[in-house]
């Protein structure tokens, strides 16, 4: 018995096959193999064609049916896993009507700006959990004033996920916590947020139909299976975003679990059991895979653009030449806890929401030139970037999410010694690394969707733990005296 999962990203389609008994990826494929093209019409503008996402998907699934020997009448569920905030618009013959407005792009922002303003912060926070902002309903909005034309085709406005899911079955539908990232559910009444609808003049009809997280979606239509290579029939049993993918990959679904990431730019994904939120929005709030109108479970996303940037600019400009990151850490190694009074602060790839939106940028602060070396400035980047993370879950904490536990893949700057050993000890809590991708974590959550697995527990009992990080405890004063210094000098570069 077997399970297919998806990840629909900016970059590339990834298909994981997954053994239901084993919880083991036996066959994986990704397209395309050189980077997806993102259209950029105007500066700030990024778009895709749909159609690429599907004829991507074709390939990779193509691809690990070919790899395996799996028999296409033993996948018993598929499930997707999509790249947030995103917005296709369909006709009544199910047909793009414009490329999808993706994650990144910013036209929308004024709009949900605007919006926050005339509406007011309290309402919008207290239904949203979120200001509109540059999210997808403020992107339809956009659409409806800048191309009316095509506003007036549409019949049904649908995410990355969504999209994938009527290609496989015809079947046009959407999730609550899918709604509650383009800003339209409102978390206060718990149904559509008619208030942002009438505001931007939308339509309420243009809503898809709603179903659970966990539930079956669709089941794979003719056409789809005659295209893939796959049952006609086979359900479609799970879908959520990127981040909330991640989390459930991780097996996060607690309240005071954390899953993080720490790429180019850096993700802590949270989960909160109260409805609460932010007062200076510096965090978005969605519903987590797991939410219902009888148990509350909202993850709470703090995103960081200035962090393994940092680590990367240091390695090209600062490091000796030719030194791979894992000397490069052996080298901080060498300076001590607090890098000899070094500080800094990461924020050099642009605004960052954690601080308001201010671009504070990078700086680096406290340096003596008679006793410092690369040593102690490679250690104060790494640093610095956990300490932006400490920062952020500072406001997690204030929100009333319990931070004990981090749960990473063992990718990126978690490769590094020094940073988990740091992350652990400046916020005293357990990190877990395990090996895990997001279209196995979409099979997985097909799954529990399907009823093969009765719980995310059961689902995720052969996630294979690679690593646990312990904070040291004689060391936590010494942490805590280096952030502390090193907030110090945000906050009076923020004044």
């Amino acid at each position: 018995m077997y399970l297919l999962g998806y990840d629909i990203g900016s970059s590339s389609v990834k298909a994981s096959l997954v053994n239901a008994e084993s919880g083991k990826c036996i066959s994986s494929a990704f397209f395309p193999k050189t980077e997806a093209e993102i259209i950029v019409v105007k500066p700030g503008w990024a778009e895709q064609n749909p159609e690429d996402w599907w004829e991507n998907l074709k390939y990779a699934t193509l691809a690990i049916l070919a790899k395996s020997d799996v028999k296409v009448e033993d996948i018993k569920a598929i499930g997707i896993s999509y790249q947030m905030h995103g917005l296709v618009c369909v006709d009544k013959n199910q047909e793009v009507l414009r490329p999808a407005i993706i994650w990144c792009d910013s036209r929308a922002v004024s709009y949900g700006q605007k919006a926050f303003e005339t509406l007011g912060k309290e309402n919008c926070l207290s239904h949203l959990l979120n200001s509109p902002g540059n999210f997808t309903a403020s992107k339809l909005a956009w659409i409806k004033e800048n191309e009316p034309d095509i506003y007036e085709k549409i019949h049904k406005i649908i995410l990355p996920g969504d999209y994938i899911a009527m290609k496989l079955s015809g079947t046009i539908c959407t999730t609550i916590p899918g709604l509650s990232e383009g800003m339209f559910w409102d978390f206060k009444n718990g149904q559509v947020a008619d208030f942002l609808m009438k505001y931007y003049g939308i339509d309420m009809s243009l809503i898809a139909d709603i179903k659970p997280t966990f539930s079956e979606q669709g089941r794979v239509s003719a056409a789809a299976a005659n295209e893939l290579g796959l049952k006609e029939g086979t359900p479609i049993t799970y879908r959520a975003g990127d981040q909330p993918n991640n989390a459930l990959s991780l097996n996060v679904f607690n309240p005071g679990e954390i899953a993080s990431t720490a790429g180019t730019s850096g993700v802590v994904y949270g989960v909160n059991g109260e409805m609460s939120y932010d007062s200076k929005s510096r965090v978005n709030t969605f519903a987590h895979v797991n939410h219902t109108t009888g148990q509350t479970r909202l993850g709470v996303l703090l995103c960081i653009n200035g962090t393994g940037i940092l680590n990367s600019w240091i390695k090209r400009v600062i490091a000796p030449q030719n030194l791979s990151y894992d000397d490069m850490n052996l080298l901080a190694a060498q300076a001590p806890i607090g890098s000899a009074g070094i500080s800094i602060l990461p924020f050099g790839n642009g605004a960052e929401r954690m601080l308001e939106n201010k671009e504070v940028g990078c700086s680096i602060q406290g340096i003596d030139f008679n006793r410092h070396g690369k040593q102690h400035i490679i250690r104060a980047a790494q640093e610095g970037i956990v300490f932006s993370f400490k920062y952020g879950i500072d406001i997690m904490e204030s929100m009333g999410i319990p931070v004990r536990k981090i749960h990473a893949g063992k990718a990126n700057m978690f490769l590094s010694p020094l940073f988990r050993e740091t992350l652990a000890g400046v916020t005293n809590s357990v990190i877990e690394l395990y090996d895990t991708d997001g279209s196995v974590g979409a099979a997985k959550g097909a799954g529990i969707g399907a009823g093969i697995y009765k719980d995310n527990n059961e689902a995720f009992s052969t996630l294979e733990k690679l690593e646990v990080i312990e904070p040291e405890q004689s060391d936590s004063q010494t942490y805590a005296d280096a952030y502390a210094r090193w907030k110090y000098s945000l906050e009076k570069a923020m004044k």
